[in-house]
């Protein structure tokens, strides 16, 4: 499936970076807001410094009102400050690190910009600073990477953790369920129409992919291993076991799952 950006339902356009790779799919998707006829646009993770990108993205937002973030991670944040400070606007993050200005950002603010509402949700799982931001009037919810437009995502531990990544998706869902947001305009890939029907395989994979670590942890414990499994190389033996149907390139980040996934198991138990 190819994944380029556009435009979608009256407010939004997405402006794809050209930073594909494993790991952001397509590449980042920048989201430019703005309400119908209104002066000033939002703009909602710049992504990385490539000029080229910062230039389309500044001729579709024409004057911003804000720049906002999903989350810290570099390929979303990176040239935010830049991009704010040569459209003359602040940058809003949960991170104050990330923040351009005085202004910050958590669960439950309303950003309004000529018109415009966005409702900010947190959504910490993927990152501890991860939010969603949810558009009424187009009944969508911005994910950034706590969901994507194809296959799933990383959480990756320490600062990834899945008691709240779990928690995040129940959050979601519940929107989805209530219809509030019936559609998601995700931070890599193409948008999704069937937010519920998504936010369900989520929550079953991820699921099911605890179930199979806690299978091959007992596996692992229960080996003839003369020495028994030392704790640093658990995580690793476990991707073996459990992500066997993983390109290998991918086991790295999906060892940082698995540490994720043994951090929540512990805490069970």
């Amino acid at each position: 499936m190819s994944w380029a950006g556009g435009s979608f339902g009256s407010r939004a356009e997405c402006v794809l970076a050209p930073n594909a790779n494993m790991m952001t799919l397509d590449g980042t998707n920048t989201w430019v807001l703005r309400e119908p006829g209104a002066r000033r646009s939002v703009v909602i993770d710049p992504g990385p410094s490539i000029a080229a990108h910062l230039d389309a993205v500044a001729e579709v937002a024409g004057e911003v009102g804000v720049v906002l973030l999903t989350h810290h991670h570099y390929d979303h944040s990176e040239a935010a400050k830049e991009f704010a400070a040569r459209m003359g606007c602040g940058v809003r993050a949960l991170d104050p690190e990330y923040r351009l200005g005085s202004e910050g950002l958590g669960d439950g603010d309303v950003v309004s910009v000529d018109g415009l509402e966005i409702h900010v949700v947190g959504t910490p799982g993927h990152t501890a600073d991860s939010l969603s931001f949810l558009l009424p009037a187009e009944a969508a919810v911005l994910t950034g990477d706590t969901v994507l437009g194809r296959g799933t995502t990383v959480v990756a531990h320490p600062d990834g953790q899945l008691g709240a990544y779990l928690s995040s998706l129940d959050r979601l869902h519940a929107l989805a369920a209530a219809h509030e947001a019936a559609a998601i305009w995700p931070g890599h890939g193409p948008v999704i129409d069937d937010a519920i029907g998504v936010l369900d395989y989520y929550i079953s994979h991820r699921r099911d992919r605890l179930a199979q670590v806690e299978a091959a942890v007992a596996a692992l414990r229960d080996s003839p291993h003369p020495e028994g499994v030392a704790a640093a190389e658990l995580p690793r033996q476990v991707v073996e076991i459990v992500y066997q149907d993983v390109d290998p390139v991918l086991w790295g980040a999906a060892e940082l799952s698995v540490r994720a996934q043994l951090a929540y198991l512990a805490e069970r138990h």
